[in-house]
């Protein structure tokens, strides 16, 4: 007999002894009376035998039939083979249409050795930090380079902003490493897709913020903090990886759910990533998102154009124009052009906004001036940090690989 079996035996003896009642012994049980009155006949017909559960040694009148048993293992083993339990319990619904329990993947998995538990280490105790209490005010931003696409491309980065009040993605990214450009596509998505939030939460990348201790010149920004700084968009940078936990989880999320995902839908591109992405931020959403405390938004809608918006995220630097009303830029010289002599603008300040899509307009004042470029000058080869140096070194091994196969092909032939 097991422990409440022989809790029952004891407490219908303490009834027929007259030491308890029927309902005081029900609720002991936490049974009605009516439930008990049944345990009571059994035990007088059959003694404490009654008491023992007839399902005892047979199978679950829920057991899954041993065919369905087998086409499940048959899909752990063969389709899903390193899917959580969680995530191959909605698979099963959702690609399969099997309806199963988590536990019962569990242990099925565990029985294939596809799945063990993680050991739990102890973990240090940081100070949880309240929710912000609308939507908006708090956009926790980072980079997350992974092998998304496995072995069927290229490592890359996924840009993501996420939503400090409810958890929600705001915009998914994905660029050949983590950068400035990276970011700032992002943003313009989140500002036409919800406006202008109040904050973004980052860690202490150079992206981010000018991390030179004796910085003399400059206005102590970087591009990314002075497009901010235009769209009103207060940044704050993160002491240690745990404070800003929500991007942080949500990235460990991402490179095991969107990773499966995109296996099972054969993405290896990251064009093809691109288009799937919104319906994953979609599916995301709802599984996840929670309810702010307060439903009214903190974002303030941008009400210029498209337009409007890509000149905000320009990239702007000054120059000044020479006698001969030329200047320099990008590794090129440029030449103004103008309708009459051009005096007026010997010496003059100008502006140069380099825009996402690589143009690049020359703005003097109140107007933009016509030039074009008549001269390439050589260019140093770029610096490289720890976040963009992967991205490098896979385009020369993937150049070098490509000579190596043309030089077998010319060889052969």
């Amino acid at each position: 007999m097991s422990n409440l079996e022989r809790e029952r035996a004891h407490l219908v003896r303490q009834t027929q002894e007259k030491q308890l009642s029927q309902s005081q012994a029900a609720e002991r049980l936490g049974i009605g009376v009516r439930q008990f009155k049944r345990l009571v006949r059994s035990w007088k017909q059959q003694g404490d035998a009654g008491l023992v559960s007839r399902q005892r040694g047979r199978p679950s009148n829920n057991r899954l039939a041993a065919a369905q048993r087998d086409r499940i293992a048959e899909l752990l083993r063969d389709k899903y083979p390193d899917f959580g339990p969680t995530l191959a319990v909605e698979k099963l619904l959702e690609r399969e249409g099997i309806v199963v329990s988590v536990e019962t993947v569990r242990r099925m998995q565990i029985g294939l050795g596809l799945w063990r538990p993680k050991r739990r280490r102890q973990k240090r105790l940081f100070q949880l930090r309240e929710r912000r209490p609308r939507f908006g005010e708090l956009i926790q931003i980072d980079g997350s380079p992974h092998a998304w696409f496995e072995d069927r491309g290229p490592r890359c980065a996924l840009i993501v902003f996420i939503d400090d009040a409810t958890s929600r993605l705001t915009a998914l990214r994905f660029a050949p490493t983590e950068t400035t450009r990276a970011y700032l596509e992002a943003l313009r998505s989140h500002v036409l897709a919800y406006g202008c939030p109040l904050a973004f939460y980052s860690d202490r990348h150079g992206i981010f913020r000018v991390n030179a201790k004796d910085t003399m010149s400059g206005d102590g920004k970087t591009e990314f903090g002075r497009v901010a700084e235009r769209l009103k968009i207060e940044p704050i940078h993160a002491l240690t990886p745990q404070a800003k936990g929500r991007v942080e989880r949500a990235n460990q999320t991402l490179q095991d759910r969107l990773v499966k995902e995109m296996r099972l839908r054969g993405i290896a591109t990251m064009a093809e990533a691109e288009a799937y992405l919104p319906v994953f931020m979609a599916a995301w959403n709802q599984k996840f998102a929670v309810d702010p405390r307060d439903t009214a938004s903190a974002h303030r809608p941008w009400t210029g154009s498209a337009a409007d918006l890509d000149a905000a995220l320009a990239r702007r630097e000054e120059r000044v124009l020479s006698k001969s009303l030329t200047f320099r830029a990008g590794g090129s010289m440029y030449c103004v052009k103008t309708a009459g002599p051009g005096t007026a603008l010997r010496g003059a300040k100008i502006t140069l906004h380099h825009h996402q899509d690589g143009t690049m307009r020359v703005h003097y004042k109140d107007r933009v001036l016509v030039c074009t470029a008549y001269k390439k000058l050589p260019v140093p080869s770029e610096a490289e940090d720890e976040k963009t140096i992967d991205a490098r070194v896979d385009r020369l091994v993937a150049a070098a690989a490509q000579t190596s196969v043309a030089s077998v092909a010319m060889a052969t032939t």
